[in-house]
């Protein structure tokens, strides 16, 4: 049931992103005409279109390390016996968790800093907590999913026919 819930929240942000991504670049297109045909710029354009590649970049990292897309070195990990590749997935799962856990406490630190000075843009005068928000958001989402795929790795599983229940789960 779990799974189901982050696969449908997964797909919402996936889904979110999409939309942000075209409307940056609708509003690059909308800047190129204006620049090269009516000799006008929307000046806070290129910033709303910085700040939408952060939280796609980052917001995106969550959804792909959700579905276990992500780029992995693994070519010698195949040759090795099951046991080896699920000490590499226990090792590759803490990896993320300690880095994650520390990019996740160190920014939301800074993202509430920014926030409490009121720190604007200079262009589109967005608040800049927003923009470092979606990194921390980010990170924090990444964490989250590898403590849930931990757990799913390390949760003893019913025997054939058994419920939870039936466990004292």
């Amino acid at each position: 049931m779990v799974d189901r819930l982050i696969d449908r929240a997964a797909r919402a942000l996936e889904l979110a992103l999409a939309v942000a991504f075209l409307f940056a670049v609708l509003l690059n297109f909308t800047n190129v005409v204006g620049r090269y045909i009516f000799g006008t710029s929307i000046l806070w354009a290129d910033e709303i279109q910085i700040f939408i590649m952060i939280a796609v970049t980052f917001l995106g990292a969550a959804i792909v390390t959700w579905r276990n897309a992500h780029l992995r070195m693994d070519a010698l990990a195949r040759l090795f016996s099951p046991n080896i590749r699920t000490a590499l997935r226990a090792i590759e799962l803490l990896t993320m968790l300690v880095l994650c856990g520390f990019v996740f406490f160190n920014s939301q630190d800074f993202t509430w800093r920014t926030y409490d000075l009121g720190r604007l843009s200079d262009a589109a005068h967005t608040p800049m907590w927003i923009p470092h928000g979606s990194l921390t958001l980010g990170f924090g989402l990444i964490f989250l999913v590898c403590l849930w795929q931990a757990y799913r790795e390390i949760r003893p599983t019913p025997a054939s026919g058994q419920t939870s229940e039936g466990m004292g789960l």
